[in-house]
């Protein structure tokens, strides 16, 4: 029997709360929202009557053999514990093939765990018991020659949602922004409107600052995946150009732009950058391919 939304984030909390003791060490869990915690007491307490944002954060989890770091990215629906929680696991020592393959399997162990209990500390020890296998066939097992160290970089990819996305003059905002930024990604037009950027967390988090204010409303961020690249490195990018993003509308253009996107043909266009699981971050609801 499903909680009330109160009761289930009273749990989300208490397990993060969990997993801060078992990772004390700064930079181990890092939240998306700092505010998290405050926002969430205050709607448990009711002195504010504002629904708190998904819970969301990463778990840097170290693999012994070989010492790589596997970093697990959780988004918390409102109702989990009573549905599954949203999780990506990345590591810089996969490739793309071997990522998809870890994430494939974590997913098939969460859906086999009980509804109703809270799972990511569960999730964390089977990365730590079930990486090794997808690490050990990587690339990174070329270590005879001492490589010479590279600084690594901070990047990001942001996947940002807005209600709908029409003036050509906010569209050119987009653009010139994404190019003096050198990002890459994608703006899908219509309604609704969906950004991703991807490149120097530094240059992702201006780009959000440039196109967000003064005035847009209706437009959030819903969810950032991380990691480190060398200088000039290419191996977590998942697009090569910030492309202009147009599928088939529904809809009377003419008509104050009222025209649905078809999310259907963005669905596998996500499939087909190795982003699929965005789907259901961006939207709610799981994806169902045209065909099935």
């Amino acid at each position: 029997m499903s909680g009330t939304i109160k009761e289930n984030i009273e749990l989300q909390i208490a397990e993060l709360e969990m997993l801060f003791s078992m990772f004390p060490n700064k930079g181990e869990i890092t939240l998306q929202d700092e505010n998290c915690f405050l926002n969430a007491q205050r709607y448990l307490n009711n002195t504010s009557e504002d629904l708190p944002h998904k819970i969301e954060y990463s778990v840097a989890v170290t693999i012994d053999e070989p010492e790589v770091r596997v970093d697990l990215q959780v988004t918390l629906p409102h109702d989990y514990p009573h549905v599954s929680p949203q999780l990506f696991a990345r590591s810089s020592a996969l490739d793309r093939q071997q990522q998809l393959q870890l994430n494939k399997d974590l997913t098939t162990y969460v859906a086999s765990l009980e509804l109703g209990e809270l799972c990511i500390c569960a999730a964390v020890q089977w990365i730590r018991d079930n990486s090794t296998p997808y690490l050990q066939n990587s690339k990174l097992s070329s270590e005879k020659a001492p490589k010479e160290i590279v600084p690594k970089i901070p990047f990001s990819r942001m996947w940002i949602y807005s209600h709908h996305i029409y003036r050509q003059e906010l569209r050119k905002k987009i653009f010139d922004s994404a190019k003096k930024l050198n990002l890459t990604g994608f703006c899908l037009t219509g309604k609704p409107g969906i950004i991703c950027v991807e490149g120097v967390k530094e240059n992702c988090e201006e780009f959000w600052h440039v196109i967000r204010y003064p005035n847009w409303k209706h437009i959030s961020c819903k969810h950032i995946e991380s990691g480190e690249i060398e200088r000039n490195e290419d191996n977590l990018h998942l697009f090569h150009t910030f492309k202009d993003l147009q599928f088939q509308a529904h809809g009377d253009y003419g008509l104050r732009n009222d025209y649905h996107m078809d999310l259907g043909q963005f669905l596998e266009f996500l499939k087909e950058h190795q982003s699929e699981h965005v789907f259901q971050i961006l939207f709610g609801v799981e994806g169902k391919s045209s065909g099935n």
